[in-house]
């Protein structure tokens, strides 16, 4: 299915996909999105490299996502340490479905505050407003952004600049990303007083708040906490937020099926591209997050190898952890959350110990690795495969 547009600019026609996707809610809902075509994808970029440059000139600190040289890493630097200087009564608000609920008009009359050109404004029209075509229904869409469109996140960032400029007005610290962001006060009631100019500004832009997801909480308080792109921040701590966390095990499940039929190294080679990148984001999370990792990947490793040696069971038996010890490897070795945090926690030491100039530079140069840095141990098993086993 696709959808079509009348319009055009220089005998350019706008053209877009119509797929349907399951939306994650409570229920299983099925919503029409829309993805632009090759042809539209490099209009787009073109476009959004012209308009990029002069929105950003005018964008606030706060807004971290979709931006030139910003990330999550930045927001997330940013929370923590206004949590530090006490900015601890949390308003975690979420605009219900953002990308979709963007008012056409609205959205270009601040675009036309600063773009004057005809041309450009006709083509940012025929991409918001295409014709959609579905069977014998047709019908033009007024309000919402293409997602998966490479225009989408400026549009989006340009839409929320105004609150941004309402928040940093009246003294409030917010971080936001996209249409993720907190405020973060010094007082429950300046929180309160935040939340009452958010729910006032949302809706006379035409949007809505998440009843469920938005409150105000302590984060130094276990269950006021508040999550934000991946984390919870709760009881003075940093956690990865359980969704993150079952999202990865549903990943490692699906690369480590017992009858998935592939050689242990290949399996383990495909698991290192995807442990290596979520290690590296939450290496700042609560410590004990990493163990419990680590052993899921190596049950599930064990499981395999127990396949291969034509014995049922899921690898959870005490034979298995005297057969297979600790990490499993082959080849290349797992990639192994304990090796990240303990490499973030040795860099954050040195640069506490270089700042203080309490020891010399080369005092840590002697030091004890830690137990999973050190040799490896070579065995074989019982289908004949080499494997790795830390000692």
């Amino acid at each position: 299915m696709t959808m079509t547009t009348d319009a055009s600019v220089n005998g350019w026609q706008p053209q877009l996909i119509f797929i349907l996707h399951p939306q994650r809610k409570l229920r299983e809902v099925l919503y029409a999105r829309a993805v632009p075509t090759v042809k539209d994808r490099i209009v787009q970029t073109a476009v959004k490299f012209v308009l990029e440059p002069i929105f950003e000139a005018t964008f606030r600190s706060m807004s971290y996502g979709f931006r030139p040289g910003r990330g999550c890493r930045d927001a997330l630097r940013e929370v923590d340490q206004l949590i530090k200087e006490g900015y601890t009564f949390v308003v975690d608000a979420d605009l219900e479905s953002y990308f979709d609920t963007i008012p056409h008009e609205r959205l270009m009359q601040r675009v036309e505050e600063r773009i004057s050109d005809g041309r450009v404004l006709g083509l940012l029209r025929s991409w918001l407003g295409q014709e959609i075509m579905r069977g014998m229904e047709r019908w033009e869409a007024t309000e919402g952004t293409p997602q998966g469109a490479v225009i989408s996140p400026l549009l989006s960032n340009i839409y929320l600049h105004p609150l941004d400029e309402l928040m940093a007005a009246c003294g409030y610290r917010m971080v936001r990303y996209a249409d993720d962001f907190v405020v973060l006060c010094k007082s429950y009631e300046e929180a309160e007083a935040a939340l009452v100019r958010i729910r006032a500004w949302v809706k006379d832009n035409g949007l809505r708040l998440h009843p469920d997801k938005t409150h105000i909480g302590d984060c130094r308080k276990r269950g006021e906490g508040f999550e934000f792109l991946g984390y919870r921040f709760e009881a003075g701590g940093r956690f990865v937020r359980k969704k993150s966390l079952d999202r990865l095990k549903d990943s490692i499940r699906a690369k480590t099926r017992r009858t998935c039929g592939q050689s242990l190294a290949r399996i383990i080679e495909s698991l290192n591209r995807t442990l290596r990148g979520w290690f590296n984001y939450f290496k700042q999370a609560h410590p004990n997050t990493f163990p419990a990792v680590d052993q899921f990947v190596r049950r599930r490793l064990r499981a395999i190898l127990r396949k291969q040696a034509k014995r049922p069971g899921f690898g959870k038996t005490h034979a298995d952890h005297r057969q297979w010890p600790s990490t499993t490897v082959s080849e290349t070795r797992i990639f192994s959350g304990l090796m990240v945090r303990s490499a973030a926690l040795r860099s954050a030491s040195r640069t506490m110990q270089a700042g203080a100039s309490r020891r010399p530079s080369g005092a840590l140069a002697g030091a004890r690795r830690p137990r999973e840095e050190r040799g490896l141990l070579r065995t074989r098993s019982e289908s004949g495969e080499n494997i790795f086993l830390t000692q």
